[in-house]
């Protein structure tokens, strides 16, 4: 296959895995339990000030675009930048997501709620599970995570456990104290740290083999 085809391929997987992970998102809005640390801020704000969250999202990344650029200054490569292209995209999809799930039935029962929660933790880590390999461009989250462990040489893996953290402390303390609520946090909040890693390293076993042959891996 000619590289514009492979390119093609991913480019067609990696918007999949973005799309995939909005509706994650979009079930745990309808949950009603909290989202997952990562979109915490964007719907601490659709909480706090009334925007669509869409619209907060974008806002979001491309704050965290002008950290990198903040911190790496002369080192931020220019094409980083496409990552405020992909948080559009991430936001109209979050948009759209929203839009779909909010046609569903207002779900009052904490054991439907809490399958929902479920539901969307297991779609966000599939959407992973395809957007990351894909190797496009990374969301602007983990592109500031990544610049983050490069300037202070601590393991990504480390970086991420303090971002989440540092995310939901913000939007935890942002709606106490502007709406009296804890807002985009709950326990599904919770729910969501400690399985969307754990249904990614199980379905990355199962089907990565799959997965990588499709994205012309290895």
């Amino acid at each position: 296959m000619t590289r514009d085809k492979v390119l093609g391929r991913r480019l067609v997987i990696y918007l999949f895995g973005l799309f995939i992970m909005t509706m994650g998102i979009a079930i745990s809005v309808k949950s009603n339990l909290g989202v997952s640390p990562v979109s915490s801020i964007p719907y601490t704000i659709t909480c706090v000030f009334g925007m669509e969250m869409g619209n907060a999202t974008i806002l979001f990344h491309a704050f965290l675009v002008i950290l990198q650029m903040v911190l790496l200054r002369k080192n931020f490569k220019m094409v980083n930048l496409l990552q405020i292209v992909v948080g559009v995209v991430f936001g109209k999809f979050t948009t759209l997501c929203n839009y779909l799930v909010g046609m569903l039935p207002a779900v009052e029962n904490t054991g439907f709620r809490l399958v929902l929660m479920l539901i969307s933790t297991l779609l966000i880590a599939v959407g992973i599970f395809f957007y990351l390999p894909a190797d496009i461009m990374p969301l602007a989250g983990e592109g500031a995570m990544q610049t983050i462990a490069k300037i202070t040489n601590i393991e990504f893996s480390k970086v991420k456990i303090c971002f989440d953290l540092s995310m939901v402390l913000i939007s935890l303390t942002v709606c106490l104290i502007a709406i009296h609520s804890m807002g985009s946090v709950g326990i599904g909040t919770i729910i969501a740290a400690l399985l969307v890693g754990f249904h990614l390293g199980k379905i990355t076993k199962r089907f990565g083999a799959w997965r990588d042959k499709l994205l012309y891996i290895g």
